[in-house]
């Protein structure tokens, strides 16, 4: 399996500690600088005010396969949870965009470190994306 960042987050997070638990409960301003060889692709992304981000958090601790989950005191399986101590710790944020200059993406509600690699952007789109 091959995976190539597109770009890399731009964030006011620059350690673990003090970095929101969910991206919703911040309001901080965050920008994805894509990386120019996919430009391009950013072609049609205005039209949407909501983007699904999907980031390699570099970061993240050891492996667990149990965790106690923020807010509890019982221990569960990592893959009933959002904690980042995953076997592929990828990270998955919707946020809102806010602005596009370019190859910069303007969001909010991103909860990424700064400088993580930003693997994919998706748009969100309500009638496909809803249960």
């Amino acid at each position: 399996m091959k995976v190539k960042p597109i770009g890399l987050v731009n964030s006011p997070y620059k350690i673990k500690k003090g970095s929101p638990h969910q991206g919703r409960f911040s309001d901080e301003i965050s920008t994805i600088t894509i990386f120019e060889e996919y430009e391009e692709a950013l072609d049609g992304i205005e039209n949407y005010s909501y983007l699904k981000v999907i980031y390699w958090m570099d970061r993240a601790d050891s492996v667990t396969l149990k965790v106690v989950p923020h807010g509890r005191t019982d221990k569960r399986g990592v893959f009933s949870t959002r904690a980042p101590v995953r076997p592929n710790p990828l990270g998955l944020c919707m946020v809102e965009l806010i602005k596009i200059d370019g190859n910069v993406l303007t969001v909010r509600w991103l909860d990424a470190l700064d400088e993580s690699p930003v693997l994919d952007i998706k748009p969100f789109v309500q009638e496909l994306d809803c249960p």
